[in-house]
């Protein structure tokens, strides 16, 4: 009775999982990077407040705000599938991608 037409097929794209990092070293890399990308802004922020002043602190919290987001987003889009770049990812997972896919491509 209804009948399918070739353009209404809808396929769903295989997503790669996040992968496992197996050698102490990429874990360990891939931890410093999640540290690095989730408290970079807040440190450099507390610093400029502690040696200047609270409105220098808080243009630094902007500054480094928008450069942090420029970082994450450079790592995001050189280690993650293209097809997968539209789904959300914690800082955690976009450090596990980079070190897998690019600092640890080696290891099995």
């Amino acid at each position: 009775m209804f009948q399918e037409s070739v353009y209404h097929k809808e396929y769903i794209e295989l997503l790669e999982p996040t992968p496992k990092l197996h050698s102490k070293k990429c874990r360990f890399v891939a931890f410093f990077l999640r540290l690095f990308l989730e408290y970079t802004t807040v440190l450099i922020t507390l610093w400029v407040w502690f040696f200047y002043d609270f409105f220098l602190a808080a243009l630094a919290l902007v500054l480094t705000f928008i450069i942090m987001g420029i970082v994450r987003s450079k790592l995001r889009n050189s280690a993650i599938p293209y097809t997968q770049r539209e789904y959300p990812y914690t800082d955690a997972a976009i450090a596990q991608w980079y070190t897998a896919k690019e600092l640890c491509f080696g290891e099995s």
